[in-house]
């Protein structure tokens, strides 16, 4: 999959992948999926739910590192800023050469363009906060999310996963 190829696809999940409503009770049936599905992989991640700076959901899985919490912290943060998924940020960035740093208002302590981030976007409302995962590779960091939410929201994870990173 080209660069372009991946945008194009990180835009269409951002479409697809919307919520009618988003409580606490959504928040706990969907973290604690992914939660059982990182266990049983045995994927070292930390997940975050969290609806306007509110957490409703945290776990951290055998094996994730007090570091994730950070990683977790700073693309949420990105999500947030700049409405779009933390790998999507990282994809248009690398597409268009830039960076996010002190020139552009942005100390990069606070945000992490890489991949694991997505807004809880709510339809006729907006983006109202972000489920971030953090503990693998990037790409596959926001393909965990993406399966997740498919799952969640009974849509075709065929028609919205990535395809592998072209070499």
């Amino acid at each position: 999959m080209t660069l372009a190829q991946d945008i194009d696809q990180l835009k269409l999940q951002e479409t697809r992948l919307r919520f009618a409503k988003f409580d606490e009770n959504d928040a706990w049936v969907l973290g604690s999926q992914m939660r059982e599905a990182a266990a049983s992989r045995k994927l070292p991640l930390v997940i975050d739910i969290r609806v306007a700076g509110r957490a409703l959901f945290y776990a951290a899985v055998a094996g994730s590192a007090p570091d994730n919490a950070e990683w977790v912290r700073r693309k949420s943060t990105l999500v947030m800023r700049y409405h779009k998924s933390s790998y999507r940020m990282n994809r248009e960035l690398a597409a268009s050469g830039q960076t996010l740093d002190e020139f552009r208002g942005v100390n990069p302590i606070d945000v992490a363009p890489n991949g694991g981030g997505f807004p809880i976007h709510l339809t006729g409302t907006g983006i109202i906060g972000t489920i971030t995962v953090s503990g693998i590779p990037q790409r596959d960091d926001h393909n965990f999310v993406i399966e997740a939410l498919c799952k969640f929201l009974k849509l075709a994870h065929s028609e919205l996963a990535l395809a592998p990173e072209a070499a």
